[in-house]
């Protein structure tokens, strides 16, 4: 039912509103194209409902090739088009989908499952190296994370994350989250936040976040007076020109350089110096770099030698504080997919949807995409699917919904979407058996492994 087509945007957008829509299907008339405005709505089992959009195309063809001639014409006359294939669309009854799917029984499994940031929480690592490293016999990429410096560290994660116990990352706003317990086999999943405070003597400060550049907040969802929203809003950085962030040792980096300060450290809480931003974290130490007030109130109370003491407090959606134990872990994602067995795709309150931009709901969520899914079922399994996506004739991938159909199929009863697209890898004994998008690996920030 898939066939090859081209889509004109409006003001650089693949939906307009419907009124927008119907006057650049007037203007392609009017230079001879025969355009067809189809509407896009919220689908069924979403936070949302109604009209979301209207896309614009024109004609429908066997061969890409085709379809970039007929785009070639288009662009010539001045529109703004693109080939897109149909089976991304995300339309009932269309589209293919390649599946890889492990499902582990805790009853019976005596393995473990673990998060891991590979060598260090900064830069960026290979599914399948970090499986060989811990002789994994299964493994899958993880929580979203920073890609380009200029939106923070790279491989740096983009929303909380926990290893071993220790925070190495603050949350983003209540988006959901995958906590790990002992063997990890048993996954909660919670909306999380994170309360951070550095204090002295009779004073006390908000810490920000952790392991980032201060002052950017990929996927937004922080603290204190963030621009342009303290909400999540996926692949979007927010700034903020006060602040405080905590580097940890396992950062294995220096810390960013730039305009501020920053208090060393030592083990004991004790501040050792107070330096320009940018330098090497001690070895079970810390670092807190501060900007614009953030620095200010570290000259004023973080003087060598003062004792600092940072309370980190997790709480989940009702409130209730989230203890973790020397072993346990949380990766972000997101969104959630199925809550209590009923698909529960919250497009809202996890920042897909963003005001007077419909388009990135669109295009990341409901078209099909490569999507890396965990989930548990009533019997306590474990279920991560992997699915392929973006590659005409192999597999189309998943819009979210659907993704959240495929998991309530295989019996989950909770489930959320960890870090997709170019990033999904499903490696078994080192191996990737899944087909990245963009036809190789994509080193990522942090993965999940399953012992033997």
């Amino acid at each position: 039912a898939d066939r090859w087509t081209v889509t004109v945007r409006a003001d650089g957008a693949h939906l307009a509103d419907p009124a927008d829509a119907a006057a650049l299907a007037d203007r392609l008339r009017r230079a001879g194209a025969e355009p067809r405005t189809e509407k896009v709505r919220w689908p069924k089992g979403a936070d949302r409902s109604g009209l979301l959009g209207a896309r614009v195309r024109v004609g429908e063809y066997d061969t890409e090739a085709q379809a970039d001639a007929r785009r070639a014409e288009l662009m010539a006359d001045g529109f703004d088009a693109l080939t897109e294939w149909t089976g991304a669309d995300g339309a009932p009854g269309t589209g293919t989908a390649e599946v890889a799917v492990a499902v582990v029984d805790p009853k019976r499994y005596g393995g473990t499952l673990t998060a891991t940031y590979g060598t260090a929480v900064a830069g960026r690592e290979n599914v399948t190296g970090m499986a060989r490293e811990a002789d994994a016999l299964l493994a899958v990429n993880a929580g979203f994370f920073v890609m380009e410096p200029e939106d923070g560290v790279p491989g740096a994660a983009a929303g909380i994350a926990a290893y071993d116990g220790e925070l190495q990352s603050a949350a983003t706003g209540g988006r959901i989250a995958a906590v790990l317990r002992g063997d990890g086999l048993r996954p909660e999943f919670r909306k999380l936040d994170t309360d951070l405070t550095v204090r002295v003597g009779g004073a006390a400060e908000a810490v920000d976040g952790v392991n980032r550049i201060p002052g950017l907040i990929r996927n937004c969802g922080g603290v204190g007076g963030d621009s342009p929203t303290e909400r999540p809003q996926h692949d979007v950085t927010c700034t903020d020109p006060d602040e405080i962030v905590k580097f940890t040792d396992e950062l294995g980096a220096e810390t960013p350089a730039g305009d501020g300060v920053e208090a060393v450290l030592g083990a004991d809480g004790v501040v050792r110096e107070l330096r320009p931003r940018g330098g090497p974290v001690p070895d079970g130490g810390s670092v807190l770099a501060g900007i614009g007030g953030g620095a200010d109130w570290l000259r004023e109370h973080a003087a060598e030698g003062e004792a600092l003491t940072v309370r980190e407090r997790i709480t989940d959606e009702s409130g209730r504080t989230v203890r973790l134990g020397g072993g346990d872990a949380i990766v972000n994602g997101g969104p959630q997919l199925v809550r209590d067995g009923r698909v529960a795709v919250n497009y809202g309150a996890d920042g897909i949807e963003r005001a007077g931009d419909p388009s990135f709901a669109y295009t990341w969520g409901l078209k099909r995409n490569p999507r890396m899914l965990i989930g548990v079922d009533a019997r306590g399994r474990l279920i991560l699917a992997a699915a392929d996506g973006r590659q005409p004739g192999h597999s189309d991938g998943f819009g979210l919904n659907e993704a959240a159909e495929l998991m309530k199929s295989l019996g989950a009863k909770q489930a959320m979407a960890l870090d997709g697209g170019d990033s999904v890898g499903m490696a078994v004994d080192g191996e990737l058996i899944n087909s990245p998008s963009d036809g190789a690996e994509r080193a990522v920030g942090d993965a999940l492994l399953l012992s033997r």
